[in-house]
């Protein structure tokens, strides 16, 4: 999953939605937020009914990406069987590219990227920079696509649990992607103790992208990340709070040219579970 298929730009999303095989488009609006600045709990779906890239078919993050929040975290893999179906009321189909984008932030849109890859689907790729990227116009209504016939099946890697990821930060490089300051245990906002997965590597996913929200260039990435110690041939996994900013960090990895595994119950499974070791400071161990 390297750079020129794991992106697109604004502009070459234009092109393709005007040509003879456009891509199905999905739409991933989402903030970790449960409240935005006003106060009002953020709503997906109302910002995407106010105005969305002409023919994008809105995802539910929280309904339909993840399973409910529990024991293996706030946003675990979800229902096989939901995802599948709502993948295919979008219009999704095994032999039909998909752009997926979300507000800008990017976690959204790599959330679905990973889960379609992963299942088997072979050309999926994130807006770069999301709809504040995108210069066309807006429509308002809601599209009815043809059912599409996308069946998703997990693959064999890709996907690690609790003991793969505390075996990778051993044998490899486990990335933390969340900010630096919850690594460290300095500030836990969210889950029941701050800290890290022993032996993991600090690497904030928002260094991996400018001011504008889209990504570094592919070779400034693959320099962060040889900094970080990931080397041709090294291992590497990725955990953040829940599953979503990983997943971003993964898509970096990507647009470098570097395949990644992603620890989806991330801190959230890992710190609910008190007999789990937690590392604190800026130390991996």
């Amino acid at each position: 999953m390297g750079a020129m298929n794991a992106i697109i730009s604004a502009s070459e999303l234009a092109s393709e939605l005007a040509g003879e095989h456009p891509p199905v488009l999905l739409d991933v609006r989402w903030q970790l937020s449960t409240a935005t600045a006003n106060g009002e709990p953020f709503d997906g779906r109302a910002e995407y009914l106010a105005g969305h890239i002409p023919g994008a078919v809105f995802v539910d993050l929280d309904k339909e990406l993840a399973s409910a929040p529990g024991e293996r975290g706030r946003h675990p893999l979800p229902d096989l069987g939901v995802f599948g179906a709502a993948m295919r009321r979008a219009g999704v189909s095994a032999g039909r590219p998909v752009v997926v984008y979300d507000g800008g932030l990017g976690w959204g849109a790599a959330r679905a990227w990973w889960l379609l890859r992963w299942t088997g689907h072979p050309d999926v790729r994130v807006l770069d920079g999301g709809l504040p990227a995108w210069a066309g116009p807006l429509e308002t209504s809601v599209p009815s696509p043809a059912e599409g016939d996308f069946e998703p099946v997990p693959a064999a890697s890709g996907a690690l649990d609790a003991d793969g990821a505390a075996a990778l930060a051993r044998s490899g490089v486990l990335l933390d992607a969340r900010a630096g300051e919850r690594y460290r245990g300095e500030v836990e906002p969210i889950d029941r103790v701050g800290g890290h997965i022993p032996g993991a590597v600090s690497a904030p996913t928002t260094e991996n992208v400018g001011p504008d929200g889209r990504f570094r260039p592919a070779e400034e990435l693959a320099a962060r990340f040889k900094e970080l110690g990931v080397s041709a041939d090294t291992p590497v996994g990725v955990y953040c709070g829940s599953g979503v900013s990983g997943a971003h960090e993964v898509l970096a990895l990507a647009v470098a040219g570097i395949p990644a595994d992603l620890y989806v119950g991330s801190w959230s499974e890992w710190s609910s579970d008190p007999s789990r070791p937690v590392a604190v400071g800026p130390d991996p161990q």
